[in-house]
């Protein structure tokens, strides 16, 4: 259920079609590299969007617009980051457009979205409630899809900007018993694939963060923990450290770690092989 909104700071609603106050990015380039300005980061109560928020904190030059589910954890990260916070379900009618209204009146100008927002499921397809496939697609994909259509048309009237997209292993190759969260993650590689193609010459860049397995809550909360022992989880600092690469170098795409691009390379150059490597080792 979508929740009020609260924050560390507050301030009066401003329409999203509202012109936008004047960047304090310390950088912005043609290719949509930026380097500090106003940031929106979903998902930020935990993990990867939690880590991301404080990478950037870090960097400085950012004001920060935090979105979770969890508030007392999303304030906590807010103070550590010296955030504006929004707590709320975007599953929700409007709430895409609310939080983008908030982010703009609260930062002026949204220079950068994180979109880490994402929720699991994991067991044999044929017993997956159908509650928990709309859930599955409406946080990673509509929610996710809504939102950047939301904030897309801001940055291309001010000529700049990012947006980062937070995929996974699982949308690059598909994995047993994560057959709904795969194709979410697919279909978001894909999206922002023909967004790009839209954007060339705009001034706006998209990004897809692809990590691996990640050390966070992820696992507890779909309900089913990590069993494997390959790949090894990797700390969440270090998608984070993927995503500042994406915004600070312009990159259209960043594998985490950088040997997890080789299964979809040989899933596309040998689909037969991989085929056959994936059902003997799962």
């Amino acid at each position: 259920m979508t929740q009020a909104p609260s924050s560390v700071r507050s301030g009066p609603g401003t329409p999203l079609e509202a012109p936008a106050t004047p960047s304090t990015a310390r950088h912005r380039a043609a290719d949509g590299t930026v380097t500090g300005g106003g940031a929106l980061v979903t998902g930020a109560s935990s993990g990867i969007g939690a880590a991301v928020a404080r990478r950037l904190a870090a960097e400085g030059g950012w004001r920060l617009v935090l979105n979770g589910r969890d508030r007392a954890r999303l304030e906590e990260v807010a103070h550590q980051t010296s955030a504006v916070v929004y707590p709320a379900d975007l599953c929700g009618p409007g709430a895409e457009r609310r939080l983008a209204e908030f982010a703009l009146d609260s930062v002026g100008q949204v220079d950068l979205l994180v979109a880490g927002a994402g929720i699991g499921w994991a067991g044999p397809f044929s017993t997956m409630p159908h509650p928990a496939i709309d859930e599955v697609l409406d946080v990673n994909v509509r929610a996710t899809v809504h939102l950047v259509r939301q904030l897309l048309p801001h940055m291309v009237r001010q000529g700049s900007g990012r947006v980062v997209i937070i995929g996974s292993l699982a949308g690059t190759v598909g994995v047993r018993d994560e057959a709904v969260y795969s194709a979410a993650k697919a279909a978001l590689a894909t999206f922002a694939d023909a967004v790009r193609y839209e954007l060339r010459g705009t001034g706006v860049g998209i990004s897809h963060v692809v990590p691996g397995v990640v050390d966070t809550p992820f696992f507890e909360r779909r309900g089913v923990p990590y069993r494997r022992s390959r790949p090894k989880p990797v700390p969440a600092g270090r998608v984070a450290d993927a995503v500042w690469e994406a915004v600070a170098h312009g990159r259209d795409e960043v594998y985490v770690p950088g040997w997890t691009r080789v299964p979809g390379r040989v899933r596309a150059l040998a689909p037969a092989l991989y085929r056959r490597l994936a059902a003997r080792f799962g």
